[in-house]
């Protein structure tokens, strides 16, 4: 089965044992790391039969993917960031963004409501370079980036996570695992467990996971790295939950509200292992 998940440790400490056969799971993993953005794109083709998600590209795309409940990314403290080199307004911005299927970006629309600004989409680890350089006003930065931006002479704005939980009260949807609709069901509750079982392994196993972990990362250094892991895995990566899937069901309703994502009567999620 080809697995599609991004290079950030919080994803390749998720898939580590799965890919590594360290985890029962009755099909062969082809893992296919690219940057979530990419795999967005891939995801409007119905390209891959399981693939990690923005939640904001999932919202467009429920008629062909359903979400699994472990994997993912969701949770408090947790959201983008808008930095700049200093004070500056956002109506009329030059704003670099991840990309256009993006969960930050979505926030950072609805944030806006009708609020005017340029977006320009640029691969997320080349977003502050270009906010140093002064070649935008402002940078939405997700990922790594969240550890590293004052080394860039950058400071913070707005945190996305902070407004949204202000907004709702909920935890911040980031990403999810989703697997095709024409999957059949039996396998992909088989994948929800063994996603789960392979995350309590990489956590249990650190030391094994880790050369994996790090081959892949943006960032090296290996505080930034045990940073990254510590923010975006947690209780909510493993399942969901009731809370979880009330912040997913709130994100949906609001991009569908804003005109950002297509009505869907198909369910959100698998109906679970």
């Amino acid at each position: 089965m080809e697995l599609g998940f991004s290079p950030c440790p919080n994803d390749t400490i998720i898939f580590y044992a799965l890919v590594h056969g360290e985890v029962p799971f009755s099909e062969t993993v082809v893992p296919k790391i690219e940057d979530v953005e990419t795999l967005n794109a891939w995801a409007r083709q119905g390209r891959l039969p399981a693939t990690k998600l923005s939640y904001a590209a999932f919202a467009r795309l429920r008629d062909t993917y359903m979400g699994l409940k472990s994997g993912g990314a969701l949770g408090r403290g947790v959201g983008p960031l808008v930095v700049a080199r200093g004070d500056r307004a956002f109506a009329g911005a030059r704003v670099a963004h991840p990309g256009e299927e993006t969960t930050a970006f979505a926030l950072f629309r609805l944030f806006m409501g009708d609020r005017p600004f340029e977006p320009v989409a640029m691969v997320y680890d080349e977003i502050m370079p270009a906010v140093e350089r002064g070649e935008v006003d402002l940078g939405l930065i997700i990922h790594e980036s969240r550890f590293v931006y004052p080394q860039h002479g950058l400071v913070k704005l707005l945190d996305l996570g902070t407004w949204w939980e202000e907004e709702t009260g909920l935890p911040l949807p980031l990403g999810l695992i989703a697997v095709r609709r024409d999957l059949a069901p039996d396998l992909a509750r088989e994948l929800e467990r063994a996603i789960g079982e392979s995350l309590t392994f990489g956590l249990r196993h650190m030391d094994r996971a880790w050369p994996y972990i790090q081959a892949h990362a943006a960032e090296l250094d290996d505080a930034v790295i045990r940073a990254h892991i510590e923010t975006y895995v947690n209780d909510y990566s493993l399942d969901l939950g009731d809370e979880g899937i009330e912040a997913v069901e709130a994100l949906v309703r609001r991009m569908e509200a804003a005109g950002l994502a297509p009505p869907s009567q198909a369910p959100l999620f698998s109906p679970g292992r």
